[in-house]
């Protein structure tokens, strides 16, 4: 066997001298087809291996085909091959195996009539891996002259050019098609990229009666299976998997498949009855997956003793509600099973079905994660030694963890049962349990004091530790903070309380480190944050909790340092200062007694996405480089002393989304510049990308290949990291003085869009350019000194649910045209000057009631009580050049009238006293007695004010 991986220089050379060699491998050059010219002498290769070369076409092969009589196998995967290739392979009569896998073939008319000319030049071909093409599904009619094939491989033909994959660039590099890594974990996700659609055909590739493997998955097939499917007599392997087939597979033919081994139907539109009664008489199946299916209740008069054995079977997220029929009972009579996953179904009122511990000693994972399993976890009596992953997450198991469980499953690897209803302490000797990498009980009920030997040690195998929200008590155990191979720590939701030591550090390996919401006191450990890590996603999360003092400048200084959430404690002082965290993303310190400035080291934080301060006492304006935060989503200053007006450098945040400045002292006019924000969706600012991950397989590959099938089934183990930042927006009641929360978290917040300026100084108008912030949520200008109208460009915030204006000195009419705001759920324009009629009640408008318009005296019409005239004077009415608000024609008519009035009622009283002595006289005399009392008084009391001072 001779390697060449580099130059392709000297082979003619070589083929005079290397007469007897048989095979030749060239994967992963820059060969071209000038290559074929060289490899003429060859004339004993079997096997020539052209993989990943990326710019082969094929030109030339035919030449070729004349000099390599013996070829038996040829691999050009991953070229740019189109359908002129087959003309110049059908000389290679010896050929066995043929892998055209990731190139250009378009399956045009001229290429599946070449598939024809190929077939009848190929007599001895077996394997023919066409996948990752173009072909459509005409190809499936043209293979029936292929009467020797063994294995067909057809799946995910979506590739466009040099775009693979749904449509994306591919690196081939990275893809192998011979190993045990197939592309079965791909799928076609948009239908425009998959050529090979349509209903199976009848004809051609059910002609071919040899065929032990096929494999269309990934694909956009649709109907239900054809008749002919049951002809395939010899067909051991069927992987029909991310498709849109449908129909009962207890009606389809694949009950005649008597060699059936391996049948994958995962992600189609099946619906497979719970019994598996059809295939009770397939003997030889081992391998079942039916995920993202439909399971159904099986007819009674089905055997309920198969003949099969399996040993991997699959059938997650199948029944997203109650599924009647119940749990597989079927599995009861199985005993070589070694992969079991009914994950994400609703077996509800089952109880654990703690039997297939029992009756399956070789069980080597089983996931049953949200099934609605009930009662207690029961353990078997005897070991289950090739136990490795048990996932029972997400049920309603109670009780206790049996002590003796690591004894029955002593190479436990991943443990997971976290939201169940679980009581007690972690068993002591998971302490001692080397093996255990993966341990997950979160959200349960459990209670104890934690103490070190019931958790793993230095030196064990453990990278993530999951106990948040129980009731363990007592002081942290300081052990687990040493740990070298510990990568995620989460202790929060608990009860731990007490000083945390200042003198340990974090072991180099962390990536996370939660111990929020405890009851946990003293300054911050100072050396928490002094990781030196090779890494750059270390989160630090020390949130609600009673630590007092200031902050550690370490806690800024690690170059690591990814997330930081401080909040909710009793940390005073200033922001540190000189610091350098480059990588720093997320910083969360709201809820402390925080005073001083923005400091400037902020300045170099480019990477900066959530920035909270809110509920301290910090001071001073916002600095003019606050636009050096280039990244900036979230930006929350809420509840502070911060003063001066909003510089205009904050326009120019262009990804931010969430703008609180509310209940401090900004001043000033509303920049109308802010209308520059575009307020679009980001992912970035609710969720934060764990570091690493674990892919669970093991010792499930060796059975596939034991049983004649090359597949590697893999489930990954993502560190389960909920990090929610809540955004909460108030409306302030007049009446009862209470606030009302509006709170969005979660994945709802990715698309939220916020501005929140209330509770401040703002004088002037409200910019008419703010009707261009078309993707806000929700805009709270409430508690200000505005003036001016209401801007009718209001109406273009087409995606606002939230509006609040009140308490301002906002006057004119209520734009008419904001009834357009179809999404507006929260709508507050109270304690202002506004006057004219409340907008139409139609849509949004009319479910606001009298609080959202009280404390304007001018105002009229539903749903205030007062009610408005019936008619207008021509003078009340409003031209369109004040934009429908009327604003100045109505406090000038008010001025106007006033005055008048006021003049009326002077010549009145004038006139009256003219004409009247009496009433002259008593006016008169009014004026003296008023003279002389105000005399009195300071003479008195300027004699008491002088012995006073005397």
């Amino acid at each position: 066997m001779l390697n060449f991986e580099k130059h392709h220089a000297g082979l003619k050379v070589l083929s005079s001298r290397l007469k007897k060699l048989e095979n030749l491998y060239l994967r992963g050059n820059q060969c071209n087809d000038s290559i074929f010219s060289s490899l003429s002498g060859f004339s004993s290769l079997k096997s020539l291996d052209l993989s990943y070369n990326e710019v082969i076409t094929g030109s030339g092969l035919k030449v070729l085909s004349s000099r390599l009589k013996k070829l038996e196998n040829l691999d050009l995967f991953g070229n740019q091959c189109n359908d002129s290739i087959f003309s110049s392979l059908s000389g290679f009569s010896s050929l066995k195996s043929l892998d055209l896998s990731g190139n250009l073939l378009t399956g045009s008319s001229t290429g599946i009539n070449s598939f024809q000319v190929l077939a009848s030049g190929l007599r001895n071909l077996e394997e023919l891996y066409l996948s990752s093409n173009k072909l459509n599904d005409s190809v499936l009619s043209s293979l029936g002259g292929f009467s020797t094939l063994k294995s067909l491989y057809l799946s995910n033909n979506s590739f466009t050019g040099s775009t693979g994959l749904n449509g994306k660039v591919v690196n081939h590099s990275y893809l192998r098609w011979h190993s045990l890594v197939r592309f079965n974990n791909y799928t076609c996700i948009n239908p425009y990229y998959c050529d090979l659609n349509g209903t199976l055909p009848a004809q051609g590739w059910c002609e071919l009666k040899n065929l032990e493997e096929v494999d269309l998955s990934g694909n956009n097939l649709k109907g239900v299976l054809p008749p002919c499917l049951g002809n395939l007599s010899s067909l051991r392997s069927l992987d029909l998997s991310y498709n849109q087939l449908e129909g009962n597979i207890a009606s389809s033919h694949l009950s005649h498949l008597t060699q059936l081994r391996s049948l994958s139907l995962t992600n189609n539109y099946f619906q497979v009855p719970i019994s598996f009664g059809s295939f009770m008489n397939l003997s030889n199946l081992k391998f079942i997956v039916c995920d993202s299916n439909e399971l159904i209740a099986a007819p009674s008069f089905q055997p309920l003793v198969p003949k099969f054995q399996l040993l991997f079977f699959s059938a997650s997220n199948c029944t997203p509600k109650p599924l009647e029929a119940g749990f597989p009972n079927f599995l009861r009579s199985q005993h070589d099973l070694v992969f079991v996953d009914l994950s994400h179904n609703k077996f509800v009122g089952q109880p654990f079905p703690s039997w297939l511990f029992e009756n399956n000693t070789k069980l080597d994972r089983l996931y049953l994660r949200d099934t609605s399993f009930i009662g207690p976890l029961q353990l078997p009596q005897h070991p289950t030694p090739n136990l490795q992953t048990v996932d029972i997450s997400g049920n309603s198991i109670h009780g206790q963890i049996a002590r003796n469980i690591c004894s029955i499953f002593p190479r436990l690897k991943n443990f997971m049962m976290a939201n169940n209803n679980l009581t007690g302490c972690i068993p002591p000797c998971f302490g001692n349990m080397s093996s255990l990498k993966y341990l997950d009980l979160s959200n349960n009920h459990m209670s104890c004091e934690l103490l070190e030997h019931n958790l793993p040690t230095v030196g064990s195998s453990l990278w993530f530790l999951k106990l948040s929200n129980n009731n363990f008590t007592g002081r942290l155990p300081l052990s687990v903070f040493n740990m070298t191979g510990l990568e995620y720590l989460f202790l929060d939701g608990n009860k731990f309380a007490g000083q945390v030591s200042g003198t340990f550090s974090l072991a180099s390996s962390f990536s996370w480190f939660d111990i929020s919401n405890n009851l946990l006191s003293g300054m911050l450990p100072r050396g928490i944050g002094n990781s030196s890590l090779n890494r750059f996603d270390l989160a630090i999360d020390l949130s609600r909790n009673q630590f007092e003092g200031t902050i550690p400048i370490e806690y800024f200084n690690s170059s690591a340092l990814e997330f930081l959430d401080l909040s909710e404690n009793n940390l005073c002082g200033t922001l540190p200062l000189g610091f350098n965290a480059t990588h720093l993303r997320y910083v969360h310190l709201y809820g402390n007694r925080l005073s001083g400035p923005l400091p400037y080291d902020f300045y170099n934080l480019s990477s900066l996405v959530t920035l909270d301060l809110g509920d301290n006492n910090l001071t001073g304006p916002i600095p003019n480089w606050i636009d050096s935060l280039s990244e900036l989503s979230i930006f929350v200053l809420k509840s502070n002393q911060f003063n001066g007006k909003l510089p205009h450098q904050l326009c120019l945040l262009r990804k931010l989304s969430i703008l609180d400045l509310s209940e401090n002292k900004f001043s000033g006019l509303l920049p109308s510049c802010l209308s520059n924000l575009n307020f679009t969706a980001s992912d970035e600012k609710t969720s934060v990308e764990p570091g690493m991950t674990s892919r669970d397989y093991g010792s499930q590959e060796e059975i596939f290949v034991s049983i004649g099938f090359n597949y590697r089934y893999e489930k990954t183990l993502w560190p389960e990291i909920d990090v929610k930042i809540a955004v909460e927006l108030t409306a302030k009641r007049e009446l009862t003085a209470k606030k009302n929360f509006y709170t969005y978290e979660g994945d709802i917040l990715r698309y939220m869009s916020v501005m929140d300026l209330s509770c401040n100084r703002f004088i002037g108008q409200i910019p008419t350019e703010w009707g261009n912030l078309s993707g806000i949520f929700a805009l709270n200008l409430s508690q200000n000194n505005l003036t001016g109208l209401i801007p009718s460009s209001f109406s273009n915030l087409k995606q606002i649910e939230s509006l609040d204006l009140s308490h301002n000195n906002l006057n004119g009419r209520i734009p008419a045209q904001l009834v357009e705001l179809t999404f507006l759920s929260v709508f507050n324009v109270s304690s202002n000057n506004l006057s004219g009629r409340t907008p139409e009640m139609k849509n949004q408008f009319g479910t606001f009631d009298e609080s959202s318009y009280k404390g304007n005296p001018l105002l009229c019409g539903p749903p205030l009580q007062n009610s408005c005239d019936k008619t207008e004077s021509p003078s009340a009415r409003v031209p369109n050049d004040f934009n429908g608000d009327g604003g100045f024609i109505d406090m000038y008519s008010f001025y106007a009238s006033f005055g008048v009035c006021y003049i009326i009622a002077v010549l009145t009283i004038a006139a009256v006293l003219c004409i009247n002595p009496h009433w002259r006289r008593r006016w008169f005399y009014f004026i003296e007695e008023c003279i002389d009392t105000c005399y009195c008084f300071l003479a008195i009391n300027f004699r008491k004010l002088s012995r006073f001072r005397g």
